[in-house]
């Protein structure tokens, strides 16, 4: 069983502690290293597109990433694309893709998502693949 992570190499150290904490539940559920496919994005936007090219060499993939809001409109588009991408890439694979995209305000808020005191979405992300694989 091969999974895909497809990570945005935005907000590094955000988007890297989402990938261990989804690495770690694929793990802990006997999904083995070298099943674990992770395909880098330059940023949140080409997750969808991401998600896409890895779709026939998996069978689920988790996407990650981390936008955060600006002076500017561009977060509220940047945040509906990329929501619609991946659902849309999930609908038209006909497999498990799941949103762990941080949307936060700040930078503190997008910490305390990825392995703070809020939990890490990276393991939340990883465990609906898993719970949508075995339906």
């Amino acid at each position: 069983l091969k999974i895909g992570i497809v990570v945005s190499e935005w907000h590094p150290e955000i988007t890297e502690a989402l990938y261990q904490g989804a690495e770690k539940v694929l793990l802990e559920n006997r999904i083995k290293q070298e099943n674990i496919i992770r395909k880098n994005v330059p940023g949140s936007f080409e997750l969808p597109l991401g998600a896409q090219l890895l779709s026939d060499k998996t069978k689920a993939i988790i996407c990650l990433g981390c936008v955060i809001k600006g002076e500017t409109d561009h977060y509220r588009f940047i945040c509906d694309a990329i929501g619609n991408g991946i659902m849309n890439v999930g609908l038209k694979i006909n497999m498990p893709v799941s949103f762990g995209v941080l949307t936060t305000d700040n930078i503190a808020q997008a910490m305390d998502r990825a392995g703070g005191k809020h939990g890490n979405k990276g393991k939340e992300s990883a465990y609906a693949v898993l719970k949508m694989l075995c339906k």
